[in-house]
């Protein structure tokens, strides 16, 4: 029973070590998929608001242009009556 429970001992040291390197370079491994899925997110998110900026810029210079459009032909002077 003692040489068992010594036995099973044993072989529990010798191979702890293993198991423990083994977990470091999953955390490792972990942290740089993170590090790397974050990156990606990031210049996702750039690419997103790019565009929705640059999307509301358009519009606004539309709407202004329109606006423009509708006062030009209010302001025109109107042609004068020739004398009769």
């Amino acid at each position: 029973m003692k040489l068992k429970l010594a036995t099973i001992l044993l072989m529990a040291f010798t191979l702890a070590p293993a198991g423990f390197a083994q977990s470091d370079s999953g955390v490792k491994q972990d942290t740089k998929d993170a590090a790397h899925s974050s990156g990606r997110a990031a210049k996702k998110t750039g690419h997103k608001i790019k565009k929705g900026s640059k999307k509301i810029v358009h519009k606004g210079a539309h709407a202004t242009s329109k606006g423009a459009n509708k006062v030009e032909d209010k302001t025109k002077p109107s042609p004068t009556p020739p004398p009769q």
